[in-house]
């Protein structure tokens, strides 16, 4: 899975970069090969390199991600389904949901992080993993001002607080996603394996479980 998000990468950045309206690759975004324009900047300005950029906090991520998700479901699965017979695909949708979910929140605070790399384009004093993490968690949202005359937007310089909620900005965005693509994920998952396990397609798909000659047999 890393070889494929390493070949991304510098999709990935073009995309992050052309959503959250960067100024200045905003100017790309009209045309049909703004992409390619993109990355051919960013290389000319920052080399291989910059077309990486947020990629490191991709590859921190990408596997504790997998493996809880993976984790998580076959838990939230015992506990939804205890038998054959509470099967159903709803029990199946809300197990891979839940269990979407756990991953995401465990590890979207990297996503934040990649997210913040990947759109810094400034080429003086680009910021580091660490000094992001930083940079994150002191961040205060700025003090609005109420007067007669109108609301004033007034920058506070930030303090030291504890900003663990500054990793999950847009968290509930991602909720909304996560849940129905997780579930239907799984469900489809399970759901093949039900048809690749029928009579007519066994012989050629499963193959008989060693250690438990009751279980249901194991997919090639």
């Amino acid at each position: 899975m890393h070889q494929a998000k390493t070949i991304v990468g510098p999709l990935d950045r073009v995309k992050i970069l052309f959503q959250a309206s960067n100024p200045q690759f905003a100017k790309y975004t009209g045309s049909w090969f703004g992409v390619v324009t993109a990355m051919r900047d960013i290389n000319r300005q920052a080399g291989v390199r910059g077309l990486f950029r947020g990629h490191s906090a991709t590859l921190l991520r990408i596997f504790p991600y997998a493996a809880i998700k993976f984790l998580a479901y076959e838990q939230i699965r015992a506990i939804l389904i205890p038998s054959k017979q509470h099967e159903t695909r709803l029990r199946r949708f809300f197990s891979g949901a839940f269990a979407g979910v756990t991953s995401v929140f465990v590890t979207y605070p990297l996503e934040v992080v990649r997210v913040r790399l990947a759109f810094e384009t400034k080429e003086v004093g680009r910021s580091s993993l660490r000094s992001i993490c930083t940079q994150i968690y002191y961040e205060q949202p700025p003090r609005i001002v109420h007067s007669s005359s109108a609301v004033a937007i007034a920058a506070v310089p930030p303090v030291p607080r504890s900003g663990l909620i500054n990793f999950y900005r847009g968290f509930s965005s991602t909720l909304a996603g996560m849940l129905p693509y997780a579930g239907m994920s799984f469900l489809t998952h399970d759901t093949a394996g039900d048809w690749l396990r029928l009579p007519a397609l066994a012989p050629y798909t499963t193959t008989a479980n060693p250690k438990n000659a009751d279980a249901p047999p194991i997919l090639r």
